[in-house]
């Protein structure tokens, strides 16, 4: 998402984000990208990319029941498969022995869609959650990945996030990777996909998926 402002340009969601949720307008915002987000790719699953995802990010504000129904409304609105769409949420949304964050996520596991939670490593989250809940994946945070490969710190603890998520059935992503260097460490530790700038900036030119897909169509 970027705030396209005809004062400040392209406002970044780290700047503007924080405003919405204060000025009580996440909601509402959240609601329209998940609507947007299962549109477009029920449309890309059926015309050109059939096994493509999506991951939405959930803000704290977004989390409770209401979130549940509004899941299921965007997926019964626009058909699309609830195995294709994965919803991230922040490590320190999951509060210990939080009846409502619980019943929330118990209700969106029936759903069928896939949890993942993002910025892991940086929170204080039970890691009871990780097997009471059906998570499909974890994501190391951009801070332990930016000090890689040299920091032998944060190598130690990609290495064991990669690990124990591999070892509780749950695929890893890699946030912020920006350089070869940082890739081919992650790679070399089993991490399964990695996402930054090194692969492709936010706007501007059609995405590699849609790139891949024309191709593909072509050939066709």
């Amino acid at each position: 998402m970027r705030w396209t402002s005809s004062e400040l340009g392209d406002v970044a969601p780290a700047e503007f984000i924080p405003i919405a949720e204060q000025a009580r307008l996440m909601e509402a915002i959240g609601d329209w990208v998940l609507e947007q987000a299962c549109a477009q790719v029920a449309d890309w699953r059926w015309s050109i990319a059939p096994g493509v995802t999506v991951s939405v990010n959930i803000s704290p504000v977004q989390f409770n029941e209401r979130l549940v129904r509004h899941v299921a409304a965007c997926l019964a609105n626009t058909g699309l498969q609830p195995c294709a769409l994965q919803l991230e949420i922040t490590e320190g949304m999951l509060m210990p022995d939080d009846p409502a964050v619980c019943a929330t996520m118990s209700e969106l596991v029936k759903l069928g869609v896939k949890l993942a939670i993002a910025d892991f490593g940086t929170g204080y989250a039970s890691m009871s959650y990780l097997k009471r809940f059906a998570l499909h994946g974890l994501k190391i945070d951009r801070s332990f990945v930016a000090g890689l490969p040299g920091d032998n710190d944060c190598a130690a603890i990609a290495h064991a996030i990669v690990k124990m998520a591999h070892a509780c059935g749950m695929s890893v992503t890699a946030e912020g990777v920006e350089t070869e260097e940082q890739a081919s460490a992650l790679h070399a530790m089993g991490c399964d996909t990695l996402q930054g700038y090194l692969f492709g900036r936010p706007g501007g030119q059609c995405c590699r998926l849609c790139r891949q897909a024309d191709a593909g169509r072509l050939l066709q």
